[in-house]
């Protein structure tokens, strides 16, 4: 185990019979390296959202379309999430027949759905070989990085990258700041659990990549964005802090949290200088906007949205609540039962509820896949609280966590099936021979 990555599990039996001849090896592997390379496009591209369907889609769908005529199962443990999504779609389905345009509702409807059901694929073939986890984290950084120089190249005005802005605000390679933000939030755990168990020389390019991504973050000036990240790298370092039993390592994360501190403070305050980026900082900080608390603001819009929602069981149709309050619902609960109906909102409801409490016992369980899992954890709590203020059924990198949740729900359950038939196989070759 180096010092940066987690263990990885070593499994017991091979993933390829070494009986075979080598060509028949040859060929696994090669299925094996091919498979991790489409992977690894699929991750990257998910930084790169200018348009819809955007190429994550496209290569998505070519993606699954193989992986499924080649055999790929879903394991039993899966089908609960599965099923849910799918009786959540049904309910778009259904509130879309409350609209004048269906076209549009069903359409909408078949991106939601099919967003989702990339958390299945994702949880299907990261249960199936858990070292593609680092692998999806890396490429993430790698994507995440790319995005922020885009978008910190057009917020510092650099000729030919003004599309990377929008609103005068960081955005990436995103439509809209908002989701660029909480985008970013994943890679910059993965790199601060990375920064903490590193040597001496990893320390400089892990810490720069960090400041980026901390940069692009900041500048996105989103506060849904702000509050997520601080939020769960908060939960995940109180986690790491509680699974470590070294009273050595834990006085070294509390004086690298402090350092950490330090060091964002100070470079909080050089940004400021920048009249610019204090400006829209002064702006954008407040905790309650014009637009939130105004009349027929966010939150007013909110309440009678939920009114509306009591008389309308089967929802209005997806795209409808702009057309009664100018803006959509920027609330992911509000945004279920008027898109989905009550039946969308209860399966969402439920989804969450599941993932929140088989997910919650593997924080505290030392297992090779175990930091991955606080990671996407610890975000996904924070995304049902931003769901209050802004609608989460479309970012691509919330399904993947998910995914990532559910792969290592499956894992856990391989881990003890495991465990549990060594324990009868020793019991068995223990036992002792009947007397005559």
């Amino acid at each position: 185990m180096t010092n940066n990555e987690p263990m990885m599990l070593t499994a017991e039996i091979p993933l390829i019979n070494t009986t075979q001849d080598a060509p028949s090896r040859t060929s696994s592997g090669l299925a094996q390296r091919l498979q991790n390379m489409m992977i690894g496009i699929i991750i990257f591209l998910g930084g790169f959202v200018i348009f819809e369907p955007a190429p994550y889609e496209l290569v998505l769908i070519i993606t699954l379309v193989v992986w499924f005529a080649l055999g790929l199962r879903i394991p039993r443990a899966i089908f609960p999430l599965l099923i849910l999504f799918s009786i959540f779609s049904t309910g778009g389905i259904i509130s879309s027949f409350q609209m004048v345009d269906h076209k549009s509702g069903f359409i909408y409807v078949a991106v939601s759905y099919f967003l989702a059901l990339t958390s299945v694929f994702f949880a299907i073939i990261i249960s199936s070989d858990e070292k593609r986890l680092p692998l999806i984290f890396k490429v993430y950084v790698a994507s995440a990085l790319v995005s922020t120089m885009l978008g910190l190249l057009g917020y510092f005005n650099i000729s030919g990258f003004a599309m990377f802005t929008k609103f005068e605000r960081a955005a990436g390679a995103f439509q809209d700041p908002n989701v660029f933000g909480p985008f970013l939030t994943a890679p910059i755990l993965y790199l601060v659990y990375r920064l903490l168990n590193t040597n001496l020389k990893g320390v400089i390019p892990i810490a720069a990549m960090l400041g980026i991504l901390a940069l692009g973050l900041f500048l996105a000036f989103s506060r849904a964005a702000w509050g997520l990240t601080a939020f769960s790298l908060l939960m995940f370092y109180a986690l790491l802090f509680i699974n470590e039993q070294r009273a050595r390592v834990r006085l070294k994360y509390i004086v690298l949290a402090v350092c950490g501190v330090a060091v964002l403070i100070f470079a909080f305050l050089a940004l400021l200088q920048i009249d610019a980026v204090s400006n829209l900082f002064l702006q954008r900080a407040k905790v309650v906007q014009d637009y939130d608390g105004g009349t027929m603001g966010r939150f007013e819009r909110h309440a009678l949205g939920f009114k509306m929602a009591l008389e309308n069981p089967l929802g209005i149709g997806p795209l409808v609540f702009p057309k009664y309050f100018i803006e959509d619902t920027h609330n992911i609960y509000l945004k279920s039962l008027m898109a989905y109906g009550w039946i969308g909102f209860v399966c969402w409801l439920t989804m969450m509820f599941w993932t929140l409490i088989a997910g919650f016992k593997l924080l505290f369980r030392p297992r090779p896949w175990q930091v991955y899992h606080q990671i996407a954890y610890t975000i996904f709590v924070g995304h049902c609280f931003v769901g209050i203020v802004i609608d989460t059924d479309h970012w691509r990198h919330f399904y993947l966590m998910i995914g990532i949740i559910w792969a290592c729900i499956l894992l856990e359950k391989q881990w003890q099936a495991k465990k549990r038939a060594k324990v009868s196989h020793s019991q068995f070759r223990n036992a002792r021979p009947p007397q005559i």
